[in-house]
């Protein structure tokens, strides 16, 4: 046979009637004892009903003590069978007595954890446990056996082993019981230490399910207060046991009912609502029970940390705790009370129905109360997936001011999750809200500053780009509005602005002239709206970079300048430098100016401090300096490098090459490429006569072959900047390797070609250029040809690294992009894979 304890307690179920209606045919048919055979298959047939009743009930099959019971059926039932299939000579009928009054105790285990089986089912279980355990049959009208049959023995296996372990332990529990009286079980329920108040219990429940008592000696033992009592000091079996007792209790009994709504009784259920899961299942039933009276609701909300258990119930896996948590809950929601701290623990249907079906008042309170709590975007999505945001829409338009505000202040709240963002887009809230802002009404100046935040929150999600001019109302409305709602304002304008689908809307913004409107905002105290204008500034900056060079002017360039050297503020700094980083290199008119303000100076001691404590900021600090840099080190002004050399750029431009940020490795690359085309210019050759002094040994370069001096040439491998481009390089990172390749193919210029083959051939370089011809851009990669084309016209490299550029070239020469075409043939002329009249030429 299979362990039961591998199958379900419904596949035991089946089972059993299948083996029910087999026994009960085997009596029916016995050719011995027949009348006793009859009546033990009457009372078998009578199982099958049972059994259907107990497996279609889910909830009771749940339970341990009933599988336990169903099980013990099953056992005693197979035994019938082989008592009936062995009968012979001698009559088996005593043995048949045990296991009818086997199941029947099997039977009263179910029984006994059938609290919550409908009435019906308990009396149909009670009466056949009943009538198992009274059995008595009547051995007198046994016939005879028959003589022909005497001389075949039979034998009846397990006949020593009839009583199981349980039913030994039920015998032995059941003469206890018995000892007990009525007066006794009192006492003992109020006095008795664990075992005896166990076995109290035992009997009390035999008592209730007998019908040995009735609702008056319950009320005047006080039954239900002395349960009540016992209940926090008792073992957790008792427990359990206390509450399936009190839940029978008050099923379908008012007065009982009654008895349990004080205050304290409440608490020591909410208190099992914590404990064991068949406790709290238990517990949250009996609750959910007494909810229907009105002084239990009042009550049970009072307790501290019932209603976040109950939610915690309500989203555990335990579906019959749930279920009975869900209608607990919603009995709680009739108290506005209830239904804050519902929402506070993260249970926000109830909040989410009163916002839609509440009185006035009501609604004014659930929005007020979104307004204060500090959600999380959990809780957020929650509010917004539940549909807040649509009544609380509803509330702003048409609701009087104090609804207007409680609203607003709600919609801010939710407006911080993205999702609730396209919510209130989709709810039609924009145009309202900028209508408010442009109201002149005294009254309903209160309603303007969160109605801002909203929009700032609102611009952040690019589908408000659909709302047509936008950006222009916000705008006209800056000098029309208080600093609260100016800051909210210039960071919706810049949200709205930085959208990447946005240029049409920043080209609109600048011809509605929106930096001149912003431009006197960079002498403003206010350090908040300062710093929003900046970064607003920043991002139309990026465009036309001449045009809002005209619109900026010298004095304001000053002002920027000031913040820059002024400012605590990195952030503010960061914005101030990128707007400089964004003015045109060749405008040599600001570059004037910043070299008389002392720019370069600044960014260095800024670069040099590392001050920076966020990422983003530092990011955007590197980004910004670096693409200053770049107007410093321009080719055509020698002076200029020389100035910027002389004042430390180099080592600042190596530490950016180690930046996080590919943008600012690049611009680093760029300026270092701008300096070191001017190297070959400025060496000092080592044949020059016009010098006082030798130079050292120490400054000889062999790439250039002259001396070079870092600060007055330039030189890339003397200011040790070729490994970490050649790091790059070998990074996972791309977006780098079109500059870092153009600083290196610096060193191969027509005059040094040669001994820059020879330097880059000694380092990692050749292998690190391959890599870009495997990954790179094509840009990237038409370079990196350009490098390898001269690097291989010496056979030494050829032959050193010829073979590993081999196989990428020709997939290169396959599959690469047409324009790299003409340069992948002049390399691999150049291995020695293709001949120079190619058709690839």
């Amino acid at each position: 046979m299979e362990n039961p304890d591998s199958r379900s307690i419904s596949e035991i179920e089946s089972e059993q009637q299948a083996s029910t209606e087999e026994v009960v045919s085997l009596a029916k048919n016995s050719e011995f004892d027949r009348e006793i055979f009859t009546e033990f298959a009457v009372l078998l047939d009578k199982f099958t009903p049972v059994l259907v009743a107990i497996k279609d009930n889910e909830k009771l099959m749940e339970r341990p003590p009933v599988k336990k019971g169903v099980e013990s059926i099953e056992k005693e039932l197979t035994r019938a069978n082989k008592l009936i299939e062995g009968a012979c000579s001698r009559s088996p009928i005593k043995q048949i007595e045990v296991v009818t009054q086997e199941l029947g105790r099997s039977l009263g285990l179910v029984l006994f954890a059938s609290i919550d089986a409908s009435t019906e089912v308990k009396q149909d279980i009670a009466a056949l446990h009943r009538e198992l355990m009274n059995v008595k049959f009547d051995i007198s009208f046994t016939p005879s056996p028959s003589p022909s049959l005497g001389s075949s023995p039979c034998v009846i296996h397990g006949q020593s082993g009839f009583v199981s372990e349980q039913g030994s332990f039920i015998n032995e529990i059941e003469e206890e019981k018995i000892s007990l009286s009525i007066d006794d079980v009192v006492l003992q329920l109020k006095y008795g230490n664990d075992e005896e108040f166990r076995l109290a219990l035992l009997v009390l429940s035999d008592f209730i399910r007998d019908q040995v008592i009735d609702k008056e000696w319950i009320h005047e033992e006080d039954i239900i207060p002395i349960l009540f009592n016992r209940l926090g000091s008792s073992k957790p079996h008792n427990r359990l046991t206390i509450i399936q007792i009190l839940r029978i209790l008050a099923l379908d009994n008012d007065e009982n009912k009654e008895k349990m709504t004080d205050g304290v009784c409440l608490s020591g259920l909410v208190k099992s609502l914590a404990r064991d899961a068949d406790e709290g299942r238990e517990a949250i039933g009996l609750l959910s029970e007494l909810s229907d009276i009105s002084a239990v609701r009042r009550r049970i909300g009072r307790i501290q940390g019932c209603i976040v258990m109950l939610v915690t119930m309500l989203n555990g896996d335990d579906p019959t705790a749930s279920h009975d948590a869900a209608k607990l809950l919603i009995a709680l929601s009739s108290n506005t009370q209830n239904v804050l701290h519902m929402a506070e623990a993260g249970y926000v249907k109830p909040l989410v129905r009163c916002l839609k079906e509440g009185s006035d008042m009501s609604k004014i309170l659930m929005a007020t109360a979104v307004s204060r709590m500090e959600l999380t975007d959990q809780c957020r999505a929650s509010l917004g997936e539940d549909g807040a945001v649509e009544p609380l829409v509803k509330m702003f338009k048409s609701g009087k001011l104090e609804a207007k505000l409680s609203a607003l202040n709600a919609l801010q709240n939710l407006s911080y999750l993205t999702e609730n963002i396209k919510r209130l887009i989709s709810s039609g809230i924009v145009s309202p809200l900028l209508q408010l802002l442009f109201s002149v009404t005294s009254v309903l100046m209160t309603l303007r500053e969160p109605a801002s935040a909203i929009l700032a929150r609102i611009a952040q999600s690019e589908n408000i780009l659909v709302k047509q001019d936008v950006a222009q109302q916000m705008l006209s409305l800056l000098n029309l509005s208080s600093p609260a709602i100016q800051f909210n304002l210039l960071q919706a304008l810049n949200s709205i602005a930085s959208h990447s689908s946005a240029s049409k809307v920043r080209r609109k913004m600048k011809e509605n002239c929106a930096v001149q409107l912003l431009l006197p905002f960079l002498t403003e105290s206010n350090i908040k709206i300062r710093s929003a204008a900046l970064n607003l500034l920043y991002t139309l900056s990026k465009d036309s970079p001449e045009e809002f060079m005209e619109q900026l002017g010298e004095s304001y360039l000053i002002n920027i300048v000031n913040i820059i050297s002024s400012s605590a503020s990195e952030g503010e700094k960061a914005a101030a430098i990128g707007i400089v980083s964004n003015l045109p290199v060749s405008n040599k008119k600001s570059t004037e100016v910043l070299k008389k303000l002392h720019f370069l100076p600044i960014l260095i001691s800024l670069m040099s401090s590392g001050a920076s404590t966020s990422t983003s900021t530092k990011t955007w600090l590197e980004e910004s300096i670096a693409g200053v840099l770049i107007r410093f080190t321009i080719p055509s002004d020698k002076k200029l490098q020389l100035l910027s050399a002389e004042l430390g750029v180099i080592p600042i431009l190596l530490k950016l090459l180690a930046s996080e940020s590919s943008v600012a490795k690049c611009r680093a690359a760029i300026s270092l490429t701008q300096l070191s085309q001017n190297s070959v210019a400025l060496r000092k050759s080592r044949k020059s006569r016009w010098t006082c002094m030798p130079p050292s040994s120490d400054t000889f370069c062999q790439v250039h072959d002259g001396y070079c001096v870092v600060k007055s040439t330039f030189c890339l491998v003397k200011a040790g900047a070729v490994p970490p481009l050649i790091q790059i390089l070998e990074g996972e990172e791309r977006e780098a390797d079109e500059a870092v390749l153009n600083a290196l193919a610096t060193l191969l210029q027509d005059e040094i070609w040669e001994s820059g083959s020879l330097y880059m051939a000694k380092t990692s370089a050749v292998q690190a250029i391959i890599r870009v011809l495997e990954s790179g851009t094509v840009k990237a990669q038409e370079k990196a040809l350009w490098i390898l084309e001269r690097i291989f016209s010496i056979e030494e490299h050829r032959s050193q690294h010829g073979e590993s550029a081999q196989a990428v070239l020709i997939d290169l020469a396959q599959n690469g992009h047409p324009r790299l075409k003409s340069t992948v043939a002049k390399v691999l002329a150049r291995l020695q894979l293709l001949q120079e009249q190619s058709s690839y030429f």
